[in-house]
């Protein structure tokens, strides 16, 4: 079967997911690969939305943090308050997967500004709760379309500490969590090097090649000496998201899937 390059991101992301991990669900793209995580390989994962829903298992992906559509089979609902204090400060949730407007080098991650502060160009809709999120998660995923004006060399705003500017930042400033471990786009997946913690390819979507990664990236791509390809969508795979996302734009309009 034929397939986008949307497709093989949601599907690269998912993958990624086990039946053991209590995973953080940002809305959009992550919510669109946790839940496919959930509905193939993955059926005992455990996902957690903002809103306090825990055991989250929507028939359609959520418009937002606050759709009734995250209530309805979740196994329960705690207070926002709980959630964060208990659940995600207390150190019980292995992951967190997020999106975001502009990405950098070092995987800061900008969801409020484009621009200045003071004087944006463009005011994006903000952190919520994703700057906790990516302090205290165990790991954190990124998954994010890429092009030159959302993978930055540096971030407007850094609204989602990733490993600041390299090295041990996270370490100096008291954050103990691994931090954002993968990034995976529309093109190839990413982690961060081990020790100057920028981003380096590891590996390439089916046909991919270096020069558009680095024609869509923002900075000097660096590339893993043991580079492989990521393996193409199955049938199954796209067969269940595509029914997602079609049960999804029936209930709320195709601009949501």
């Amino acid at each position: 079967m034929s397939y986008t390059t949307q497709e093989m991101m949601a599907i690269a992301a998912a993958r990624v997911l086990t039946n053991e991990d209590v995973c953080f669900v940002g809305i959009g793209a992550p919510s669109q690969a946790c839940n496919l995580a959930r509905l193939t390989h993955a059926p005992g994962i455990t996902l957690i939305y903002e809103s306090g829903t825990i055991g989250t298992k929507p028939d359609l992906l959520p418009l937002s943090i606050g759709d009734p559509e995250l209530c309805t089979r979740a196994r329960c609902t705690v207070s926002v308050p709980e959630m964060f204090q208990y659940w995600l400060q207390g150190g019980r949730i292995s992951v967190g997967f997020l999106g975001g407007a502009q990405l950098d080098k070092f995987a800061n991650i900008n969801s409020s500004v484009v621009g200045s502060y003071a004087r944006p160009k463009v005011r994006l809709p903000g952190g919520g709760g994703a700057p906790e999120i990516a302090a205290h998660c165990r790991q954190t995923y990124v998954v994010m379309a890429q092009s030159r004006r959302s993978f930055v060399d540096r971030v407007d705003f850094v609204t989602s500490f990733g490993y600041g500017e390299g090295g041990d930042h996270r370490e100096r400033i008291g954050l103990r969590s691994l931090g954002p471990t993968l990034v995976i786009t529309d093109l190839c997946m990413m982690r961060p090097d081990p020790t100057s913690r920028e981003l380096s390819v590891v590996a390439l979507h089916p046909g991919v090649t270096r020069e558009q990664v680095q024609a869509h990236t923002g900075w000097a791509v660096r590339f893993a000496p043991d580079l492989t390809t990521t393996e193409p969508p199955t049938e199954h795979e796209l067969i269940v998201l595509r029914d997602l996302l079609a049960r999804t734009a029936q209930a709320h309009g195709s601009a949501s899937a």
